[in-house]
């Protein structure tokens, strides 16, 4: 039906521990793991995409032509470093979804946007 983005802190503050023990970064994991589970229940025509906030190129870890299994596997060994880009990964993400659009003439310059060719989009952010 369409691109689902999961946009994940990974930052050092993700490293965090809650009151049962578990990082902040594990709660993430879980609840993008769930999600994903849940939404196959309802409709398998749905694409992934897994955009950590590390810098460009290297915050794509598993895009949306790339299996389920991929996304899995790459979500289990995420692991937190770095600092947090808020902006800069959500441009990225933004840029990333564009990219299709502009290889498929769905946003034209100079004509507009033709809406039968469009893939609706959601981004999910996971942070702190």
């Amino acid at each position: 039906m369409g691109i689902i983005v999961f946009l994940v802190d990974t930052s050092a503050s993700m490293n965090q521990r809650t009151y049962s023990g578990t990082t902040l970064l594990d709660i993430a994991k879980n609840a993008v793991e769930t999600f994903v589970k849940m939404r196959s229940r309802i409709n398998n025509l749905d694409r992934y995409m897994l955009v950590t906030f590390d810098e460009p190129p290297f915050c794509i870890k598993s895009g949306w032509k790339e299996s389920l299994a991929t996304f899995t596997h790459e979500l289990k060994y995420m692991k937190a470093s770095g600092t947090s880009t808020l902006a800069v990964a959500l441009k990225e993400t933004f840029d990333l979804l564009n990219l299709p659009r502009a290889q498929s003439n769905t946003d034209t310059y100079g004509i507009g946007r033709n809406p039968s060719f469009l893939d609706p989009a959601v981004i999910v952010a996971l942070t702190d």
